[in-house]
């Protein structure tokens, strides 16, 4: 018997309908060994080696495929073909000493086939050393990080914080997103439409051009210019200057990489990268697709062979065009290849029955944006219309004899565009947005009837807060992880309460998280430089190339970095963090009442802690809704230990009223208790005996 080890059951099931009986196919349930959770784990002295131990969970699974390796004549390691995957392989190595007395062979595969798997069973090949010292740098840089900064900020700010390598990068965007949008001044601007006919067709044009020249967008500054414009223009003939005709072509989009899933998934579902991940993860273990942590664009022959077959037979010869894709990321997988699924002509419908409702959703994406990436352009009818609005009295035509006399009218140019759909190509099966605007056939020097002129007041919009589709794309554009991190990353901020999101579901800073950005980028900017945070993703791609050594990436970032927070720890002071002064005084004791900085934000707190544990609210996290228990306190917003916001008296522990959904003010009709609104935005009573407990 041969035993086949993966790392997910659901994997393993897929597998064993595609060996044989002599195969015994067993999932490790992911990572089984990693460094310890209460303790640093990695020997600072002895070139940073890892201290290794099993994890909890995996000890009674890692007893049970000791003994079947033992049994088995060989040992196939067939973990995911990236860093993790190899280092789960080598730690399943080491743990059944199958570099001892049981042989083994390491098989990798990028989809889950019959086809796949024969071709990887007849092509085994050894551990792959560069691919898990590249795993295990990435996890002590990442351990040193947060074992070593963590006690600073709990010593420096509060307990209970934390500093992640790659995590505090993406903070510093968000919060430097907020400060810009903080500084924006808004630039008013106005844009002049003309609503024109020929005959029985209305269409409209816009300004673009004064005396040839071209009017830039913030061109017209205010509505005094705007109606000079109107004025210039009263009386004015409009007569067609150009007419520009040509075939417009669009290409479809290349295949899906992880991060082009994630942020395709957030725009279309709304779906955070975790439960995009989730989902490509089954879809994946369950045959369908290919690997779903993958950063490159390149598909195989015979991926390109079956989508050929499928749209020529499907849609006819002229909707199929061959394309292969070049990754233009640095340190990309080119052997392994872009997320696709397994076989084109399995159709979302055809497989439906066989996959939950949002995995069919996630598979249709993946399986239209493949087969799109392989048909021919879109072709469009595209017509761009410049037309001439002057003085028909005036006899002045040239733009410099305009320039020197003061009483000509200027001349100004409309533009109108038109696109009309000749040929859908891709679009047929992978739908985007576009707008058909149909003119009316128009000839040189003729002339049209002006409907009305429109002036458009516009004001400049500062940059907008970050989705989880945009942050993913800047931390991808500036190189900052892989695409297999974005998920955890996203998450892990949030779990912190470092970020959060808006009533838009756009990422802004908390108020500790826009504090402890501002400590690292003070003092620690090593950490928090985007440049150098890139860079050490590059030397971990090296690592994995066998251009660098591991333990010398972690020494050229260790060294430097231990000494300057061994100097933070003297020049730093807690409480130009954590504490501001007031004119207010404690009611329990009579002491000043300080501003302080805990996990959760700014509140109240008496000067003698830990003799006074007085605590209240500050007045801006009050509703000005007085306690319906009480009668004496306001409700205040809170936060539990896990940063989960709530509504409670600020007399607390004297009244203990707490409430989940926010109150708005205003009692229930019927019984009299709170109304509240919930995080669908709906209103409705807080009493759960109130028949009226419904939505208002």
């Amino acid at each position: 018997m041969q035993l086949v080890l993966v790392e997910s059951p659901t994997k393993s099931k897929t597998i064993s309908r595609y060996v044989g009986p002599k195969y015994k196919v067993l999932s490790s349930y992911g990572h089984i060994r990693d460094l310890p959770e209460n303790e640093l784990g990695v020997d600072l002295q002895k070139n940073f080696n890892p201290k290794y131990v099993v994890i909890p969970k995996a000890k009674k699974n890692v007893d049970v495929l000791k003994k079947e390796a033992k049994k088995a004549s060989l040992v196939i390691l067939a973990t995911d073909e990236d860093r993790e995957g190899e280092a789960i392989a080598f730690h399943l190595a080491y743990l059944l000493d199958l570099n001892g007395k049981n042989p083994y062979q390491r098989i990798v595969f990028h989809e889950i086939t019959k086809q796949a798997i024969e071709e990887a069973l007849k092509n085994p090949r050894k551990l792959d050393q560069k691919l898990v010292d590249a795993q295990q740098a990435r996890r002590i840089l990442d351990r040193i990080v947060g074992y070593k900064l963590s006690p600073f900020l709990w010593k420096k700010v509060a307990r209970g914080l934390s500093a992640g390598r790659v995590q505090s990068v993406a903070v510093r965007l968000v919060v430097e997103r907020e400060r810009e949008i903080e500084k924006f001044v808004p630039q008013e601007y106005w844009s002049i439409e003309a609503l024109l006919k020929k005959g029985g067709g209305e269409f409209s044009a816009s300004l673009v051009k004064k005396d040839e020249k071209i009017i830039p967008k913030l061109g017209v500054k205010n509505k005094e210019e705007a109606d000079k414009i109107l004025r210039d223009l009263e009386g004015a003939e409009y007569k067609v200057q150009s007419v520009d005709k040509k075939e417009v072509r669009r290409n479809p989009l290349p295949p899906f990489t992880t991060s082009t899933l994630q942020q395709t998934a957030w725009n279309r579902f709304g779906w955070p990268a975790k439960l995009t991940m989730s989902l490509a993860q089954q879809l994946y273990e369950k045959g369908w697709t290919t690997y779903h942590r993958t950063d490159s664009l390149n598909l195989s022959s015979l991926a390109l062979g079956t989508a050929k077959k499928f749209i020529v037979s499907t849609f006819g010869e002229n909707y199929h065009q061959f394309r292969q894709y070049k990754t233009k990321s640095k340190g990309a997988q080119e052997a392994h290849e872009a997320l696709r699924p397994t076989y084109a002509e399995n159709t979302p419908d055809k497989i439906s029955a066989k996959l939950e409702q949002n995995q069919l959703k996630l598979y249709d994406l993946i399986w239209r944006r493949f087969l799109a990436s392989q048909m021919a352009q879109a072709g469009f009818d595209s017509t761009a219309v410049e037309i001439e609005a002057g003085n028909p009295k005036s006899e002045i035509r040239n733009p410099k004899q305009i320039q020197n006399s003061k009483s000509q009218i200027p001349k100004y140019t409309f533009k109108a565009t038109g696109q009309v759909l000749r040929f859908d190509g891709f679009l047929k099966v992978y739908p985007i947005k576009y707008e058909e605007t149909e003119l009316p056939p128009l000839q040189i020097n003729e002339l049209l009837k002006l409907i009305k002129l429109i002036p458009s007041q516009h004001f400049t919009q500062p940059p907008p807060r970050y989705t989880e589709a945009t942050l993913i794309r800047a931390l991808e554009t500036e190189g900052i992880a892989r695409p297999s991190t974005y998920a955890p990353i996203l998450s892990t901020v949030q779990e912190r309460n470092y970020i959060e999101k808006d009533e838009q579901k756009r990422f802004r800073p908390t108020e500790i998280g826009t504090v402890v950005n501002g400590i690292l980028v003070n003092h620690f900017p090593e950490v928090v430089d985007i440049k150098f945070t890139a860079l050490l993703e590059e030397n971990l791609d090296k690592i994995a190339l066998g251009e660098m050594k591991w333990v010398n990436v972690i020494r050229e970032f260790y060294d430097p970095f231990a000494e300057n927070l061994q100097k933070k720890y003297d020049e730093v002071s807690k409480k130009e963090f954590t504490e501001e002064p007031t004119d207010k005084t404690c009611p329990k004791c009579g002491s000043p009442l300080l501003i302080r900085l805990g996990k959760f934000g700014k509140f109240y707190a008496c000067s003698t802690f830990p003799k006074c544990k007085y605590t209240e609210s500050l007045k801006e996290n009050s509703l000005n809704v007085a306690c319906p228990k009480c009668g004496k306190g306001q409700i205040t917003e809170k936060r539990t230990k896990k940063g989960k916001i709530f509504y409670g008296c600020n007399r607390f522990p004297k009244c203990d009223f707490a409430l989940w959904d926010k109150p708005t003010g205003e009692k229930c009709g019927k019984c009299g208790s709170l109304l509240v609104e919930t995080k669908r935005k709906q209103i409705k009573c807080s009493s759960k005996e109130c028949v009226s407990n419904v939505e208002k």
